[in-house]
């Protein structure tokens, strides 16, 4: 967003063949590594896929490459919880990347009950010449063997392997909304609807409840948790979010149990907007602090909201993302696409946010500026070093050429989850089974 905002290539895009998407194809999260170097996606049939960015080519140094399929692998199988008679899907709720700390790459991924801890290596070598087996794995009988043998280690092809190092499960009675790694790196918490827990990396068999809003008596419910996160240097404070669309900061300094928040973020609503759906479209659905820990963002169903730290009273900055369905929401309300839960993310410098909207539209905010661009991630324009266009929505009157109009927009097709690089300008944008992934064109 430097250069002129519409001057986006396409890098690729990672596309499934239509006729074979079924409901597991679904894409459910995005999330770039702390590198930008790896890119993990998450499905509703369990699985993870993992891409790659190419090395620089020598004869192009301009040019880093593009992202392939790295390693892909089943995180999460179908469960029956035979207590409650409750099928546990498959889906990956959130993936979390843990920095890297040596050659392995390790991850954390969860559906509604299970956060699992997994770690990705390359192998390119394998020992052979053993004394006690042949070359086929068969253990030899020990009178054969007269002599030893030194065992060599011998270069094969590259294999990435994807494997489970720790399961954190049995902690949680909601489902899990979110996952955040703490800046500590020994720590992570996971959210649920009514209660936050905090986990230490090297230990599965125990969790210490640090929020819990249940209410004595269920019937006494106004609000459930929504999202949550880490502060991304404070290893202390973490943010809470509720369908109430207020915003809890919580010091763990305080006091064991984090009942008590230290800020409460909360806009007061205009008595002349109060409608049926109010309280439906306060609803935040996602809370992301910005990488310099002084700004928060949060999202509900029509505006991306930018906090200061330091002021509770009121948001610094609202954005509207697609304020033209204000008079869509009875039909969006029947269709249940009120209920969506879009995302929200910054750019590497805090200076512009995106976040998704329906008909693959997608919406950027520079906040220097104030421009703001809605670009489209679909099919057409996913051929390589395209230059996606503009696009615009018209409400009512005349409409031009290259509009579209409000009645024609197709709600089945929302763009939920993106990411952004955290270094460059980079996203990655999941259109329901596909992944787009755009960059800044290159000079």
């Amino acid at each position: 967003m430097e250069e002129e905002s519409d001057s986006r290539k396409i890098n690729n895009s990672f596309l499934r063949d239509h006729n074979y998407a079924t409901e597991a194809d679904i894409i459910s999260t995005v999330e770039f590594n702390s590198t930008g170097e790896l890119l993990a996606t998450g499905d509703k049939g369990g699985r993870v896929v993992v891409f790659q960015r190419e090395q620089e080519s020598k004869n192009q140094p301009h040019r880093r490459g593009e992202y392939n399929v790295y390693s892909t692998f089943q995180s999460h199988e179908p469960e029956f919880d035979y207590l409650k008679s409750l099928e546990i899907e498959e889906k990956i709720n959130k993936i979390r990347w843990l920095p890297q700390q040596n050659a392995a790459y390790f991850l954390l991924s969860t559906n509604d009950k299970t956060v699992k801890l997994w770690k990705i290596s390359e192998r390119d070598k394998r020992p052979e010449g053993y004394n006690l087996k042949d070359e086929d794995g068969r253990i030899r009988d020990p009178s054969t063997i007269t002599s030893l043998r030194v065992p060599v280690l011998q270069p094969m092809d590259l294999m990435v392997e994807a494997m489970p190092r720790r399961v954190f499960s049995n902690a949680h009675t909601y489902h899990i909304n979110s996952i955040s790694v703490n800046s500590d790196y020994e720590t992570f918490m996971s959210t649920d609807d009514l209660r936050i827990n905090l986990w230490n990396l090297e230990i599965t068999n125990r969790s210490f409840n640090i929020v819990d809003i249940k209410p004595a008596n269920m019937e006494e419910l106004t609000e459930v948790i929504t999202a949550a996160e880490f502060h991304p240097h404070q290893c202390n404070t973490f943010v809470y979010s509720s369908s109430k669309g207020s915003i809890r900061l919580c010091d763990m300094r305080a006091s064991a149990l984090c009942d008590n928040h230290s800020k409460f973020f909360e806009e007061p609503e205009d008595p002349s907007n109060r409608s049926f759906f109010s309280e439906i479209i306060s609803s935040i659905s996602d809370v992301k602090f910005s990488h310099s820990g002084r700004y928060l963002m949060t999202r509900d169903y029509l505006t991306v909201k930018v906090w200061d730290l330091n002021m509770e009273s009121k948001p610094l900055e609202t954005y509207q993302v697609h304020d033209y369905l204000r008079s869509k929401l009875c039909s969006l309300y029947e269709n249940d696409c009120i209920f969506d839960k879009f995302e929200c993310v910054w750019n590497g410098s805090d200076s512009v946010i995106m976040t998704g909207s329906y008909n693959n539209f997608f919406r950027m905010f520079d906040r220097n500026t104030k421009r703001d661009v809605t670009l489209e991630a679909s099919r057409e324009n996913s051929k390589p070093r395209a230059i996606l266009k503009p696009r615009k929505v018209c409400v009512g009157g005349k409409r031009r050429k290259d509009e579209i109009s409000v009645d024609s927009l197709d709600f089945s097709k929302k763009i939920l989850h993106t990411a952004w690089h955290p270094y460059e300008n980079i996203i990655a944008v999941a259109a329901t089974n596909n992944l787009y992934i755009f960059q800044d064109k290159v000079n």
